[in-house]
């Protein structure tokens, strides 16, 4: 008896640990580290005066546009993680996002869950979205957002060989999932801090929220402005 209370005071320590393990690493702080030991994967940034709204974009090319207008009409600025193929066939889009002032990044080529690839792959992966977007910019891109948040050691490996920042969140909107846009703006402003990072898509429902989500940002006395403005670069 004496051995089974044991077992399961163990087993209590040990799922306790976890719970604090995961709400560390996705809770935030300036940094957190995979495996690189240089602070390469990003859950939020130390800025005491701003919050990044990240957009991923592998669709949705007139809310886009439309999300372009309504950031244009706030004053605000924003980091686009745009998906290659998407690029590829949208590039005056992209052009777009970029001439507006906003910040553009990768978020692979085709999807894929670089939690599952290899090094080679996901080097193969990300690159060409890189190279792409480097030309239609004409600028040097400096950040990859991973598709679905999915990555592993060998996606902070190949960020570091292409010299890329891996962003993650610190905020997620769900707006791919629900369509509620009071729900949405919810998700983005409830407990909101300087230094958050806003996850959001080019939905319908999301272009409805972001107005409200911008004028909240703006009433706590911030300002909505790209990831690596919040990094200090």
């Amino acid at each position: 008896m004496k051995n089974k209370i044991i077992v399961v005071a163990t087993n209590i320590l040990i799922c306790a640990i976890i719970v604090v393990t995961a709400a560390v690493g996705f809770g935030g702080g300036s940094a957190i580290t995979v495996s690189d030991g240089e602070g390469n994967v990003y859950y939020r940034s130390t800025s005491d005066e701003s919050v990044a709204l990240m957009f991923n974009v592998y669709g949705g090319t007139a809310e886009v546009y439309e999300i372009l207008d309504i950031l244009d009409e706030h004053g605000a600025e924003a980091t686009f993680f745009i998906g290659g193929c998407w690029a590829d066939d949208n590039v005056d889009c992209v052009r777009e996002i970029f001439a507006r002032g906003n910040e553009i990044g990768s978020h692979g080529y085709f999807h894929r869950d670089h939690s599952a690839l290899s090094l080679e792959e996901n080097l193969s992966e990300i690159s060409p979205s890189v190279k792409l977007l480097n030309m239609i910019c004409g600028k040097d891109i400096a950040l990859f957002a991973p598709p679905s948040g999915a990555f592993g050691d060998h996606t902070v490996d190949a960020c570091v060989k292409l010299g890329l920042k891996l962003i993650m969140w610190s905020k997620d909107t769900v707006d791919w999932r629900d369509s509620d846009a009071a729900l949405i703006a919810s998700r983005a402003t409830k407990g909101l801090t300087a230094g958050d990072f806003i996850l959001m898509h080019p939905t319908r429902a999301t272009v409805s929220a972001l107005p409200v989500i911008l004028r909240y940002i703006r009433n706590c006395g911030l300002a909505a402005r790209t990831v690596s403005c919040g990094l200090g670069e």
